[in-house]
């Protein structure tokens, strides 16, 4: 069966830190690009950042540019988000998705707040 499960989401403070991941089953992952979204109830679904197959590319919402970095490692067939620096704003409920698939995660609630 087709899954992506994300984990490691939390409640962190301001300039904190948190790395999220997605473990994928059921596809070849390292077929396909990857992106990581992030939804705030009553605003619409944002991909905040995306990687290629093969991890040598790489893109990011100009809100989370500097501070968030996107990785995968095709062995373990796992996505990650690396999150630092946090801000209230990133406070959110977090998705991966295989890009080109209509497959999404149960998504991981990050919270930022003092």
């Amino acid at each position: 069966q087709v899954q992506l499960v994300e984990s490691g989401g939390g409640l962190v403070q301001p300039g904190g830190s948190l790395r999220l991941s997605c473990a994928a089953s059921g596809f070849t992952f390292s077929s396909y690009a990857a992106s990581w979204y992030r939804q705030v109830p009553g605003k619409e679904r944002e991909s905040v950042a995306s990687i290629s197959s093969v991890g040598g590319s790489t893109s990011y919402a100009n809100s989370v540019k500097g501070r968030f970095t996107i990785s995968r490692d095709n062995v373990k067939n796992t996505g990650y988000l690396q999150m630092n620096n946090l801000k209230p704003d990133d406070t959110a409920v977090y998705y991966c998705k295989a890009v080109g698939l209509m497959y999404w995660g149960q998504g991981t609630q990050v919270t930022v707040s003092s």
